[in-house]
């Protein structure tokens, strides 16, 4: 499969309608549904990537300042 984005379907789609032929509108449907689908995804990972990386700087700051507590009493 060649490289497509959303707007080629969606032109295809406009195509169907100017030429009246809908034979192969419904596999352009499913085509579109699929690059939605993998864009509302890799949305959502983008999303988590960022919540995980907040906390892994507060969880980093939490581990410095027990290593400085440890320190202390072990001094």
């Amino acid at each position: 499969m060649t490289n497509r984005y959303l707007c080629s379907v969606l032109d295809e789609m406009r195509e169907c309608t100017k030429t009246l032929n809908f034979s192969y509108l419904l596999g352009l449907i499913e085509e579109a549904q699929t690059f939605a689908n993998r864009m509302e995804t890799r949305l959502l990972d983008m999303k988590d990537y960022n919540r995980l990386h907040e906390e892994i700087k507060v969880l980093k700051k939490k581990k410095k300042s027990l290593e400085k507590k440890v320190q202390e009493l072990e001094e």
